[in-house]
């Protein structure tokens, strides 16, 4: 089948390993981590529990990138996680110094891979992750879209009280403050979302989603959220390995989709072994198209702040 590497093994990474290996979408994860016997632990760990849950993908953990090496795709979680009251743009520079450098790694161990990166800031470390690598835009892309909908999803089935899979939901633009929801795309059990909620309870939700990460912050204290990002990251991974052209929000290189070019902006695309296969482009109405192309122009006054000092 394939091989997949996971770089961090903090508890997203760990979590995306696992998930991917349950899945059974890979003959092999690596797991590789800067510290020394971390991800050969959880490596062992994950792999006893191949018994019990059913599958026969062979997790490894490593410190040396040349295990890695010839992976189909590498999910890139390495970075410092939030603390409470940080934003994720207050990562910035501690972040793209580590992604650079893991980058520049993967890029020479497996030059034909598929880069998912999952590190804050996620749309300017997904534009690093592509100048670091040289790899064709199409080949580099970020997850952020899956998680923000798959939140916003289900925020409305909680205040709906139905099952979140009767929600059909989608957010697009920045993974922040920026991001783009879509009510009149979103349905629940085939309805429009518009007919079931007011504009106030719609405005609440999606101000809930912003900030979704930063309230599982606050509670957590120390640390940031993982379930829900590893799960997203993994569904990226298997549409990819499947070659299944499934769409998903993604940080993908636009080309003038949506009135916006060379940006890396969450948007609807196909992914398949060729990584972004196609970026779909919805109806959007001047309102919406308004807030995608504002959420493209602070990515990319964000992106040039970043080649300054690379």
């Amino acid at each position: 089948m394939a091989k997949v590497t996971v770089v961090g093994a903090g508890n997203v990474g760990s979590n995306t390993a696992r998930r991917i290996a349950e899945r059974g979408i890979a003959d092999t994860v690596v797991m590789i981590d800067i510290v020394e016997g971390l991800p050969q632990g959880l490596a062992l760990d994950i792999n006893q529990s191949s018994p019990t849950e059913g599958f026969d993908t062979f997790v490894v953990g490593t410190n040396d990138y040349a295990d890695t090496a010839d992976s189909d795709v590498v999910v890139i979680t390495a970075g410092k996680p939030r603390t409470p009251g940080m934003s994720r743009m207050d990562l910035l520079a501690d972040n793209a110094k580590i992604v650079g450098g893991v980058t520049e790694q993967v890029a020479k161990y497996s030059p034909e891979a598929i880069l998912i990166v999952v590190s804050n800031p996620l749309d300017e470390m997904t534009y690093l992750a592509a100048v670091k690598s040289g790899f064709s835009k199409e080949k580099v892309m970020g997850m952020a879209g899956v998680l923000d909908s798959s939140r916003l999803r289900f925020f409305i089935a909680e205040k709906l009280g139905v099952s979140p899979l009767k929600v059909d939901a989608m957010t697009l633009g920045s993974h922040g403050d920026q991001m783009v929801a879509l009510p009149r795309h979103a349905t629940v059990d085939g309805k429009p979302l518009p007919d079931l909620l007011s504009a106030s309870d719609l405005e609440e939700l999606f101000d809930r989603t912003k900030n979704a990460g930063a309230e599982i912050v606050g509670y957590l204290k120390k640390g940031s959220a993982f379930y829900a990002p590893s799960s997203s990251s993994a569904s990226m991974v298997e549409s990819i390995l499947k070659d299944s052209g499934d769409i998903h929000p993604t940080c993908a290189w636009t080309t003038g989709e949506y009135g916006v070019s060379d940006v890396y902006l969450g948007v609807p695309a196909k992914l398949s072994r060729k990584g972004v296969q196609e970026i779909v482009e919805l109806s959007l109405n001047d309102d919406e198209t308004a807030k995608l192309v504002e959420a493209a122009e602070a990515i990319r006054a964000k992106c040039q702040e970043l080649d300054s000092v690379l």
